[in-house]
């Protein structure tokens, strides 16, 4: 038997798929490390991507829709997500009116900093939509005035909360250990690619640096931060890129400050970390 969707019905399918006039995105003052997000979305808001980062946040209205890990997950009014560094997912509006949410995109690092020696590896949460008491409260501080800049113990106070409510959630990244050298040719790789986001680096470089060979430093890298050194790389060209745009820059300019071949290298590279276009997301960055 053939199913019969109605005009209306139709319409409304469509205007689910597509961007709208009324989805916007208020960014927070940057601070180091952290990245504070609030947005609105009526329909369709990312295709499939991921972040280098912990993206955790709630939803404060309608229903927020994604795809995670092979399942569909939907998350409403009071629920915390939690979706894990380089985790692929998109988001939708699962309702007509929209959703609106706030996120914390957090490094890595801080994270693992914070937990010290309680946990050798970064917690993983499986559950990415939860009633989480414990986690809510140590995420809404950080939106109580979203327009302002965090100070920097304020921002310690935040990541030592969030910290100790994701190992709550995954105990055993408290069983792994870390060894002191693979820990600190780590941080040296970091801070080499943030020093030298704009020019093409090479394996052999990380070695030097780190004292470690490329595929060691590769599984201690993802095991500590939850990515690979390209990826992080790529990341901070992104962040500068985003940066750039933000402040008027047009996105040529944009990709060859940050060191992309050129802007068809960035676009593609955005869209995968972002789930849009770099010209769509500096038309609905607002400030509201």
């Amino acid at each position: 038997m053939d199913t019969i969707i109605d005009a209306d019905a139709m319409a409304g399918l469509e205007r689910s798929c597509a961007p709208s006039p009324h989805d916007w995105i208020r960014l927070a003052p940057p601070a180091p490390g952290l990245e504070r997000m609030e947005a609105f979305f009526e329909g369709h808001a990312y295709d499939p991507h991921r972040h280098d980062t912990y993206a955790i946040g709630y939803t404060l209205n309608g229903v927020q829709s994604f795809d995670y890990r092979g399942a569909k997950m939907d998350s409403t009014a009071g629920k915390v997500i939690v979706i894990h560094p380089d985790e692929v997912h998109n988001g939708h509006s699962g309702v007509e009116t929209g959703f609106r949410y706030r996120m914390l995109y957090i490094e890595p690092f801080m994270i693992r900093d914070a937990l010290g020696e309680r946990a050798g590896s970064l917690p993983f949460v499986r559950d990415v939509v939860a009633d989480d008491p414990r986690l809510l409260a140590a995420l809404q501080p950080a939106f109580d005035a979203l327009d302002n800049g965090l100070e920097g113990l304020e921002i310690d106070q935040i990541v030592v909360a969030i910290a100790d409510a994701l190992l709550a959630r995954d105990p055993s990244a408290g069983k792994h250990s870390r060894s002191a050298i693979s820990s600190t040719a780590v941080e040296r790789a970091r801070h080499f690619l943030n020093e030298n986001f704009d020019r093409v680096v090479a394996s052999e470089q990380l070695e030097e640096v780190t004292g470690l060979d490329r595929y060691a430093l590769a599984r201690h890298f993802r095991q500590q931060l939850g990515t690979s050194p390209y990826r992080y790389l790529t990341m901070r060209r992104l962040d500068h890129a985003r940066r750039s745009m933000r402040q008027g820059a047009a996105l040529a300019d944009a990709a060859f400050s940050s060191g992309f071949a050129d802007q068809s290298h960035m676009t593609r590279q955005f869209k995968q970390a972002y789930g849009m276009t770099p010209g769509r997301w500096r038309s609905i960055n607002a400030e509201r």
